[in-house]
């Protein structure tokens, strides 16, 4: 039997992650995840691991009311209330999209200026401003907040524990920055999956996950891993043409609530 057995969520991109027992659904994926992003306030490019390995280190959980509360080792936690979706809007680089989204404010610039190192802005992603997926994926109007494509992303645990054997060593599943992982199939069963239901909600598998350099850092200690594992091996056996590829991209098909545990039922 199928089930879920793990819930991930990432308010910040490219922040530490948030392990839920249950959680709701919105259009953008997981109520929370990765509305929020830091960006450099000259150019308003969006800043991840993949440039600032000690992003790793940084803590944002989600509150309620949409707020976010930061810290990391050595600074005093901030809360940060959620901007007005049209005050102090800032125009924002994520890979190649551009938008206009709601600044946090000149007290939490401030403090990830310090943290991150040089003058840095915090963001927010309202639903009314979310970017569409990637083209030529999906439908036309699949939206996503703030991770780099899609809303979210599942693996299987059996395909971790595969990865794992071959690099030889056990492998910490946050460092795939999940939303959903399942029990119970055979290692890469998902690659085939089409459409999945979990509890009352539906799912479509649109694409494979490409994976980079930041699968190579330890999500608790945030440094980078000498060897490249484990990207040096799924480049081994998992390259296509978009790269070394691990996981799925998901869309979920209307709202509800998810809870660990649950099973999963293959429908396509």
């Amino acid at each position: 039997m199928l089930r879920l057995s793990a819930l991930y969520r990432f308010p910040l991109k490219s922040g530490k992650g948030e392990t839920l027992n249950q959680v709701s659904l919105d259009k953008l994926g997981l109520d929370g995840d990765r509305r929020w992003m830091l960006v450099d306030e000259a150019s308003g490019r969006f800043l991840t691991q993949r440039a600032v390995a000690k992003m790793s280190q940084l803590s944002a959980l989600w509150n309620a009311d949409g707020g976010l509360t930061l810290s990391a080792p050595d600074y005093s936690p901030i809360d940060i209330a959620l901007p007005d979706s049209d005050a102090d809007l800032r125009g924002v680089t994520i890979w190649r999209d551009t938008l206009r989204v709601p600044d946090a404010g000149d007290a939490a610039g401030a403090w990830v200026s310090e943290f991150i190192g040089k003058p840095t802005r915090l963001v927010q992603v309202p639903l009314d401003r979310a970017r569409t997926t990637q083209a030529g994926y999906g439908k036309d109007d699949d939206q996503v907040a703030f991770a780099d494509g899609f809303p979210l992303l599942l693996i299987g645990q059996a395909s971790l524990e595969d990865l794992s054997s071959k690099v030889g060593r056990p492998l910490e599943m946050l460092r795939f920055r999940p939303n959903l992982v399942i029990e119970g199939s055979e290692a890469y069963a998902e690659d085939s999956w089409k459409r999945i239901r979990i509890g009352d909600v539906e799912f479509r598998v649109v694409k494979s996950c490409s994976r980079c350099i930041l699968t190579t850092i330890d999500p608790q200690t945030g440094e980078r891993s000498e060897d490249r594992e484990p990207l040096a091996t799924l480049q081994k056996y998992r390259t296509e043409a978009d790269g070394a590829m691990f996981g799925q991209n998901l869309v979920n098909d209307g709202n509800g609530r998810l809870e660990v545990g649950m099973s999963v039922t293959i429908l396509e």
